[in-house]
C-alpha cells in the first residue's frame, strides 16, 4: 500500500527536485531550500559523495507522513546504476529509486520491497520493457534530446505508459510537457546552477516557487 500511495503522492507534487552537488551538506541545504519553496519531492543523486549520508538526514528531518505541511517531503536517490546502491539508499532511509537507464536487477529489487523505481529510457523499447518489468512510471531521459511531442508519439503505441521527463525541463517549456502528458518532470541543474554560482542558496527555494506556479497553471 505504501508504494501505491507514494506513486499517487509523487504525480500529485508533480515536479522532482534533482539534486546535485560537492558535499552531502551541500546538498542537503539544497534540499532545505526547494522544500521551503514548496517543491516536496527530492532526488539525490548518487554522483555526490557521500550521498547516503544527505539521504539519511533529510529522511530523518523530513517525513512523507508529517501532519505539519513544512516537514513533508518525499526523499528519494537518483543515478542508481545498480541494486546494490538501490538497496544501500533504501536503508538509508530512500522512498523512492531513479536510474538513468533500464536496469532489470535494480527493477527486481525494488519491486521486491514495493519501493517505486523510476528507471531511464530512451525507446519505445526500453519503455516497454520497463512496462514489462512492472515498472509504473518511466523517466524520458534526457529529456532535451526531446521535444514534449515524443509524449504523444510514445502514447501511440504505448498509451498505458507513465512519463516523466527529466533533463532539459525548465520554467519556459514545462507547461508543454504537463500538457503534452507527462504524469511529472524531473529539474536538475536550472534549479540550484544559481545559486551555487553565487553561493546564495534562497536562490534555490525562489526557483522553486517558480517551478511549483508554472506546473500548477499546466494543470489548471
Amino acid at each position: 500500500m505504501k508504494k501505491l500511495q507514494l506513486l499517487q503522492q509523487i504525480t500529485n507534487e508533480g515536479v522532482v527536485a534533482v539534486l546535485r552537488g560537492e558535499t552531502p551538506e551541500e546538498v542537503v541545504e539544497m534540499a532545505d531550500q526547494a522544500i521551503a519553496g514548496g517543491i516536496k519531492v527530492i532526488e539525490v543523486t548518487m554522483t555526490v559523495p557521500f550521498a547516503l549520508r544527505a539521504i539519511e538526514e533529510l529522511a530523518k528531518r523530513y517525513s512523507s507522513t508529517a501532519k505539519d505541511a513544512s516537514k513533508y517531503a518525499i526523499i528519494g536517490v537518483g543515478t542508481a546504476l545498480d541494486p546494490e546502491t538501490a538497496r544501500a539508499a533504501i536503508l538509508s532511509g530512500a522512498e523512492f529509486v531513479v536510474g538513468p537507464s533500464l536496469n532489470p536487477s535494480t527493477v527486481t529489487l525494488c519491486n521486491r520491497y514495493r519501493v517505486p523505481i523510476m528507471p531511464g529510457c530512451m525507446t519505445i523499447a526500453d519503455i516497454q520493457a520497463a512496462l514489462e518489468l512492472g515498472v509504473d512510471i518511466v523517466k524520458l531521459f534526457p529529456g532535451n534530446l526531446y521535444s514534449p511531442a515524443m509524449i504523444k508519439a510514445i502514447k501511440g503505441p504505448l498509451p498505458q505508459a507513465n512519463i516523466m521527463p527529466t533533463g532539459g525541463v525548465s520554467l519556459s517549456n514545462l507547461g508543454e510537457w504537463i500538457q503534452a502528458g507527462a504524469v511529472a518532470v524531473g529539474i536538475g541543474s536550472d534549479l540550484t546552477s544559481e545559486a551555487v554560482k553565487t553561493g546564495n542558496y534562497s536562490l534555490v527555494a525562489k526557483k522553486a516557487a517558480q517551478y511549483i506556479e508554472a506546473y500548477q497553471a499546466a494543470k489548471k
